[in-house]
């Protein structure tokens, strides 16, 4: 009998193999074991196709992807990026206030409650791996559950901004409501 925890990790498989179909990836890369932040470079770049945008928005083009602190995906966050138009990854970028889904990276822990702060008056999707970054108010979260990377969303906080999810997304996600 499959417990609701082991459909989960199919489902979420599932999706990150669905998300990663397409990718315009070398073979070189294909060939390698996705790594962790591999891993969580192409969920953060296919994320905005299972955002709503606020209705009185239309979505953002080209849509700006952010990066802030320390940039955890390394080259994979480029390789996604290469010969696909509509879509343009900032690493560092001079003003976040620019960005449409952006990732605060672990090195910015310290400074969590200030990237939120900051973006608190903004229409943006904010994306991280900081435990708990979700309770805390952030919309995203993507935790290592096991083996396999989650997906934790705070439907309250992407709500309160006009964000909605789609059901696929919300079907394979956590989503808490603090």
């Amino acid at each position: 009998m499959r417990t609701a925890s082991t459909f989960r990790h199919r489902l979420a498989l599932s999706l990150a193999c669905w998300l990663g179909l397409g990718l315009p990836l070398s073979a070189a890369a294909q060939a390698q074991a996705i790594s962790e932040y591999g891993m969580k470079a192409v969920l953060f770049y296919r994320l905005s196709q299972f955002v709503y945008w606020p209705s009185d928005e239309k979505t953002p083009a080209p849509l700006i992807l952010c990066v802030v602190g320390k940039n955890p995906f390394g080259a994979s966050i480029a390789q996604l990026n290469q010969g696909v138009s509509g879509i343009e990854v900032r690493i560092a970028p001079s003003d976040p206030h620019a960005c449409h889904l952006l990732f605060i990276s672990r090195s910015e822990s310290g400074n969590l409650d200030s990237w939120l702060s900051r973006t608190e008056g903004r229409r943006l999707v904010t994306v991280s791996d900081i435990a708990g970054f979700a309770r805390a108010g952030g919309m995203i979260e993507l935790p290592v559950e096991g083996e396999r990377v989650g997906i934790v969303i705070n439907r309250k906080t992407a709500q309160r901004k006009g964000f909605e999810f789609n059901a696929q997304l919300l079907r394979l996600a956590r989503v808490i409501e603090p």
